[in-house]
This record gives structure tokens, sequence and C-alpha cells, in this order.
């Protein structure tokens, strides 16, 4: 068997506790792994003729398919070995090339992210009263956050999940210095994506996805302002003031 499609099943029995099971009877080298609540497919590995996947030659390849953000494999497909899923959703679905143009450990937690994405739905209790606008601080010397919000005609971005923040929930997007304002609202439309990433500036196990709803660029919602409301320095994600919610409207749509 190919030395990284072992690799990765020793990790899914460690770190899952799946083992393979192969379904489709005219296909017996294909197999898939189920996660072991829901019992829906998180991988399915395949071997097919490169051309099928738009590669120069007819040889046979093996193949690893795991559900992804669609956002996420964008991002993805940029890189040596990731290509628009075979035979599977392309929106939500990602092919990986296992003839060790992509690294066993690089897999890993992408299959982790496949597994929770086919997890069962968390129900959330609807008498439960939280918090549903933010404020978020954004670092403009790590994270070019006006580049990320343009890539799309949509304006939709990843960001780093924090706190109870959930789907509907409203955004405003602090700059730090030297900007030291809100700059953005924007509307959650998907939360808790499974994410892993770990750098020297930044860590994330899961992000959000937002939509840019409205830019405040022309009167600045500074730090002045926003300390007449009550809020002072922003290090992390925290509930902003109805009063400056009210504040913000009136700047701007009065």
């Amino acid at each position: 068997m190919n030395e990284i499609k072992e690799q990765i099943l020793s990790y899914a029995k460690k770190a899952h506790k799946t083992i393979p099971d192969a379904p489709f009877s005219t296909a017996p080298t294909y197999f898939v792994l189920r996660h072991s609540d829901t019992r829906k497919w998180y991988a399915l590995f395949m071997d097919v003729p490169r051309n099928r996947l738009g590669m120069d030659g007819d040889e046979h390849v093996d193949i690893l398919n795991i559900k992804c953000d669609p956002l996420l494999s964008g991002s993805l497909r940029l890189n040596n070995g990731f290509l628009p899923a075979y035979h599977m959703h392309r929106d939500n679905w990602l092919t990986i090339l296992l003839d060790g143009t992509v690294d066993a450990k690089d897999i890993y937690p992408l299959l982790d992210m496949s597994y929770e994405l086919t997890k069962k739905k968390a129900r959330t209790k609807k008498t439960l009263v939280r918090n549903t606008n933010w404020i978020v601080p954004a670092n403009p010397k790590y994270y070019d956050i006006e580049a990320a919000i343009n890539e799309n005609d949509e304006h939709i971005f990843m960001w780093k999940q924090s706190n109870s923040i959930a789907t509907g929930d409203t955004v405003y997007m602090y700059i730090a210095a030297p900007v030291s304002a809100i700059l953005y609202k924007c509307k959650v439309i998907e939360a808790d994506i499974p994410y892993k990433y770990d750098d020297e500036n930044v860590s994330m196990s899961r992000v959000m996805r937002l939509q840019l709803l409205e830019t405040y660029d022309k009167t600045p919602i500074g730090l002045d302002m926003m300390k007449e409301h009550g809020v002072g320095a922003v290090r992390g994600p925290r509930g902003i003031p109805n009063s400056l919610i009210h504040e913000i409207e009136r700047t701007y749509h009065a």
C-alpha cells in the first residue's frame, strides 16, 4: 500500500478510532472513513488516471477526498498537490494527491477538519440570553484585512473564532494602531469552522466567516468616542455597548 496512505490510515485510527470500509463492489480499491457518530464519510480514498484530474499521463495515482471549507479549499488549491474535488461536490470537498507531493503531516489537520465538519450539529438553547454584537480587534502589522475583505465580490472573509460569537451575530472590526478606530461592520455568516494554524503571531483552532456590511471611513469611530461609551483598549473580542452602536448609527445615518 502507498506509504502516505498507510500513515493517514494509522493517524485516523489513533486520532478518531476509525477504520476504512469498502462500500463499492465495483471498485474494491476505493474505501472510505466514516465519522464514528454520524457514519458520514469524512475521507474517500481512490486511485484514478492522472488525466482525469487534469494532469498529464494516464497512469493511476492515489488520491484522498476530504470535506473542506470552500474558502480554505480555494487557498489550498493554489499549492501543489491540492486539486478540485474529483467526483464530489467541489464547493465542499477537496482532492489531495497521495504521491508524495503533500506530506502526511500536512494532511492530518485537514483530516481532523473533515472529521469535525461531518459531526452532529450541536443544539443551542433558544432561551439563553447572550451577546450578539461584538468588537473584534485586528492588527494591520500582521494581517491585511482590507485586502481580505476585497478578495471577492461578496466581501466575505475568514477570521479567528473567539468567545461565544455565533452565526448571525454582528462584528465591529477595530483596527489597531496606527488606525486605532472601528472601520468595519460585519455579519457572521458561519461560525465554529475547524481550522488549525499556528505561527509566532497567532494560533487558531477554529474560524468564522464574516461578510462586510458597512465601512466607516469618513468620520472616525476612534478611541475618544469609544471611551465615552465605556470601551477602552481592545485587546480581544468583547461586547459592544448599545450606546456606542447608537452613536455609530447617528454618525453615519443621521
